[in-house]
């Protein structure tokens, strides 16, 4: 057991090896979010992960030679941990990859869209906003022009690209003119290309807004935060849906049209990955609500935490025993590069 892997203070890494053969690594979620705690669920998808290490372990003398990591994984939240443990090497000697993600259903595939994350923050001149208004430069102004702007175009982006934002800092007092504001905004696309394309728009908006309210822009960007799209793997997704089915799990249709994002797209994109959605909420719960923070410790969630354990483990298993297996699923990653 490890902590603070690759220099993340808060990543671990489990080994379990039992001789010369593939590398399995079981990926844990833990950070929560602000506000509204595990209203993605990642409660469950760290116990899940480390239920499936700990059945792995209970049964390692009679595993096939191999080596099986846990890693926990934080900061899926915006902090880009997964790609900080890229970067670290952590994924270098790994053959495949897995994880699950709570949901309202049993879905054994999700596309996730790129993401990229921008900060404004704009800098105008700070006067009485009574007395005398004329003298200050609004940087509020700025960042609300920013944000009409970008509305505007969200009805000229493609149906699989996705503009949020928020403005974080709008001023000390109302009686003063603002000298300082600052807005984040998210853009996500299916296609990388597209995705930067459309942040170029973004801060266009940014900087048309500060151009016509004589504030100052400043960009701040995050190569950590960029998250991109989730690469399928079949063959993997076979396997484990396979052992999903020896669970008795009924799967729901693949999910089309609510896209999301997370970092394990970055881990899809250097060895053979997946993420297959569980159920821990009652059907039509969404996620990153209050419902779902209360529904990701119900007993329906330890229900379904413990049923991807045991899929998990079992398609560790698979692939421990059927290096043929691995050999396909990485022969079709090369393939799709």
């Amino acid at each position: 057991m490890e902590r603070g892997v690759a220099g993340v203070e808060t990543a671990f890494r489990a080994t379990l090896e039992t001789g010369e053969g593939p590398t399995i690594a079981i990926l844990c979620e833990y950070d929560a979010l602000p506000g509204i705690g595990h209203a993605c669920g990642h409660n469950a998808i760290a116990t899940a992960g480390v239920g499936a290490g700990a059945g792995l372990a209970a049964v390692r003398d009679r595993l096939p030679a191999g080596r099986v990591l846990v890693i926990g994984t934080p900061a899926e939240e915006g902090g880009g941990g997964k790609v900080r443990l890229i970067k670290g090497g952590v994924f270098t000697r790994v053959d495949a990859a897995m994880m699950v993600h709570g949901w309202d259903r049993w879905v054994p595939h999700m596309d996730l869209l790129g993401i990229a994350r921008v900060g404004l923050e704009f800098t105008g001149k700070a006067a009485h906003a009574s007395a005398d208004p004329w003298e200050g430069v609004n940087a509020l102004d700025a960042a609300v022009q920013t944000y009409t702007n970008v509305a505007m175009l969200r009805q000229q982006v493609r149906p699989d690209a996705r503009i949020h934002g928020i403005i974080t800092h709008g001023g000390a007092a109302p009686n003063i003119i603002p000298e300082f504001a600052a807005a984040v905004f998210y853009v996500r696309s299916i296609d990388l290309d597209d995705m930067w394309a459309l942040q170029k728009r973004v801060i266009a908006c940014a900087e048309a807004a500060a151009k016509a309210t004589g504030a100052t822009l400043r960009i701040v960007e995050s190569p950590d935060n960029v998250y991109e799209p989730m690469k399928r793997n079949a063959t993997l997704l076979e396997a484990f849906r396979a052992n999903l089915r020896a669970c008795g799990v009924v799967e729901a249709p693949e999910i089309k049209d609510r896209l999301g994002s997370s970092d394990v797209g970055n881990v899809s994109h250097v060895i053979p990955a997946i993420q297959p959605l569980m159920k821990i909420a009652p059907d039509g719960t969404p996620i990153h609500s209050r419902a779902f923070a209360a529904a990701a410790r119900s007993p329906l969630a330890r229900e379904g935490t413990l049923t991807a354990s045991k899929a998990m483990a079992m398609t560790t298993l698979d692939l421990l025993a059927d290096t043929a297996l691995v050999r396909k699923a990485q022969a079709e990653f090369k393939a799709s590069t």
